[in-house]
């Protein structure tokens, strides 16, 4: 373990609700309990509401040894589901408004939170002026270096909101489609946009996944680090592969790995979770392959 504070997650954590079951999720919950899984102590800051659905994300959040002093619970608001709908076999969602993720009192979270550090944060929680004023007092409180995993979810974006949060951002991570969205000036590369984008907002680095593809990260001094989607054996279903792949990436941060390590062992990490069914898993062991493999003196240490 480093001497780095542990990292804060800031955002929403909801349920997918299906027609025959609910399924526990929201970006930063799930990068909050991948953290946890590979052998950190993350806060999350969110909020629930005061019905059967908060209770349960209280009860997973203490079975999986999470810290509980920065899940909020709000009385006056649902918590956060998303309606999901098959239509063609195909999920079509519903992102539900006025949820208790967006009413987050960031002012009852800050005694004794770490100076420094990493602040973690999406964009979907900060869809109210309200949220992004509560971000705001978080990060002038922590003086943390910001990782902004970017989330766009229609309709509850707007192009200049997502940019003046990336202006704030140290990293940002996005996929190919919201690079394409939020580049400053179009192109046909996506190596150019990535470039484009890293100067407009004066990252340090930015991180691009592009499904199959790979992922790219290119960083403030020029470098550029590529690499090729791994093979999936067993594949289950792709949810929660971005989350894995950020939480992997904070990881690497925290620890001070290399770009090209942090590269592949977050595209193996997001390519392991895509033989779950769902996000997340409450099965330790899943999580010690990979936290063992990379602190092994064998020299794996070294690469991905």
């Amino acid at each position: 373990m480093t001497a780095n504070p542990e990292p804060v997650i800031f955002g929403e954590v909801l349920f997918d609700c299906f027609e025959d079951r609910s399924v526990l999720g929201g970006a930063p919950f799930n990068v909050a309990w991948n953290l946890k899984g590979l052998g950190r102590e993350p806060l999350f800051i969110g909020a629930v509401g005061e019905d059967e659905l908060g209770a349960q994300v209280q009860q997973a959040l203490s079975a999986w040894g999470m810290r509980p002093e920065g899940l909020q619970v709000d009385p006056d608001h649902p918590t956060g589901q998303v309606q999901v709908r098959l239509s063609g076999g195909e999920p079509q969602y519903e992102i539900l408004a006025d949820q208790a993720y967006d009413h987050v009192d960031v002012t009852r979270a800050l005694e004794g939170l770490p100076r420094g550090g990493i602040l973690y944060h999406g964009s979907l929680a900060l869809r109210e002026l309200a949220s992004r004023h509560g971000l705001e007092t978080l990060r002038d409180h922590m003086g943390a270096r910001v990782f902004m995993d970017v989330n766009l979810r229609a309709p509850w974006w707007e192009r200049e909101v997502v940019h003046d949060l990336m202006r704030r951002a140290t990293w940002v991570k996005l996929n190919q489609d919201e690079l394409s969205a939020l580049a400053p000036e179009p192109a046909d590369d996506p190596e150019v946009q990535a470039r484009l984008t890293l100067a407009c907002f004066d990252l340090e680095a930015i991180i691009v996944t592009r499904a199959s593809e790979g992922a790219m990260v290119l960083t403030r001094d020029g470098a550029v680090h590529a690499m090729h989607a791994p093979k999936v054996e067993g594949l289950k279903d792709t949810v929660g592969a971005g989350d894995a792949f950020s939480a992997v990436t904070l990881l690497g941060l925290l620890e001070g790995w290399p770009w090209d390590v942090i590269l592949h062992r977050a595209a193996g990490f997001a390519a392991r979770v895509c033989t779950l069914h769902g996000a997340t898993t409450e099965d330790s062991g899943f999580y010690a392959l990979a936290h063992d493999a990379w602190n092994s003196p064998s020299g794996e240490k070294a690469r991905g």
